[in-house]
């Protein structure tokens, strides 16, 4: 398949390259960095950022919001099928 971007520079504007499902967890990082999230079922989402902050977010379902988080949170977390995307 010809990929008509492959010369081009990633971006934090770029879109997303890979996806990987997240299961919340209280101790543990993401293995990746985020740049976007996605739920299959809306509701909150506690997550710590890339710099460290712990913050809950309301999420609708279908839609990427674009945020870098490290770690996805089971307590505090009610959405379901969260995709993180980098």
């Amino acid at each position: 398949m010809t990929d008509t971007y492959s010369d081009f520079t990633t971006g934090l504007e770029s879109p997303a390259n890979d996806a990987f499902e997240i299961v919340p967890d209280d101790a543990l990082d993401l293995p990746v960095v985020t740049r976007a999230l996605n739920v299959a079922t809306e509701g909150q989402i506690r997550v710590t950022t890339n710099s460290g902050q712990t913050v809950t977010l309301f999420l609708v379902a279908g839609c990427a919001f674009p945020i870098r988080v490290r770690r996805v949170w089971a307590t505090g977390t009610i959405a379901s099928g969260i995709v993180g995307m980098y």
